[in-house]
C-alpha cells in the first residue's frame, strides 16, 4: 500500500497542488496560499486505480453497504471505490449527494441505488472545516442512511476532523496538507 500511496501523492503534488502568495478562496470562504484542485488528479486514468485501492482500504473496516459524497468532488472517488470493490467481489453501492434537489423526476438529493437503513461511508476529496462533508452526511441521514464515517483524500488540518467527530462519526484520511507543504519546502 505504501507504493500506491507514494504514487498517488506524487500525482496529487504534481497535478493538483497549487501555491500562490495571492492566495485562493476556499469553499469555506477562507483565503489560503495553497489549494488542492483534486479533480485534475482524481479524473485521470492513472490515479483512479490508486484512489480505489487506497480509499477502499479505509472504507472496508466500517463494513458499509454504500459509499457516497457531495457532487462534484466525490464523484470520481465514489466510482473508483465501487470499481475497486467490484474487482474484489465486495458488494457496494455508490451514491451522489446533489447540492440541490433534482428539479424533475424523483426530485431527490440522493442519486444511486441506495435505500433507508443502509450503512454508509461519506467520501470527500479535501476537508477543511468539514462543512461540505457534513452537508453530505446530513443529506444522507435525512434520506435514512446510517452514516458511520467520513473518509477523505486530504485533510487540510483546519478543524474538519473535529467537526466531523463532533457528529459522532469516525474520520479517516489518506494524506494531510502538512505532507504537501513539506514536499513544497523540500523542492524549493
Amino acid at each position: 500500500m505504501k507504493d500506491l500511496r507514494d504514487k498517488l501523492f506524487k500525482l496529487l503534488f504534481e497535478r493538483s497542488f497549487l501555491y500562490s502568495e495571492k492566495g485562493f478562496k476556499l469553499a469555506s470562504g477562507k483565503i489560503s496560499p495553497y489549494y488542492l484542485d483534486c479533480k485534475k488528479t482524481t479524473l485521470s486514468a492513472e490515479a483512479l486505480p490508486l484512489l480505489g485501492e487506497l480509499l477502499l482500504a479505509k472504507v472496508v473496516p466500517y463494513r458499509p453497504e454504500a459509499v457516497g459524497g457531495l457532487t462534484l468532488g466525490a464523484d470520481p472517488l465514489v466510482a473508483a471505490v465501487c470499481y475497486a470493490a467490484g474487482l474484489k467481489g465486495y458488494q457496494l453501492e455508490g451514491f451522489i449527494v446533489r447540492k440541490e434537489a433534482k428539479g424533475h423526476g424523483t426530485q431527490r438529493f440522493i442519486e444511486g441505488r441506495v435505500s433507508a437503513g443502509m450503512k454508509a461511508v461519506i467520501l470527500e476529496d479535501v476537508v477543511t472545516t468539514g462543512g461540505s462533508s457534513l452537508k453530505a452526511v446530513f443529506r444522507a441521514r435525512d434520506f435514512g442512511l446510517k452514516v458511520q464515517a467520513v473518509v477523505a483524500l486530504v485533510d487540510r488540518l483546519e478543524g474538519g476532523r473535529e467537526a466531523i467527530e463532533a457528529e459522532g462519526l469516525s474520520f479517516e484520511t489518506i494524506f494531510t496538507i502538512d505532507e504537501f507543504l513539506d514536499s513544497l519546502r523540500a523542492n524549493f
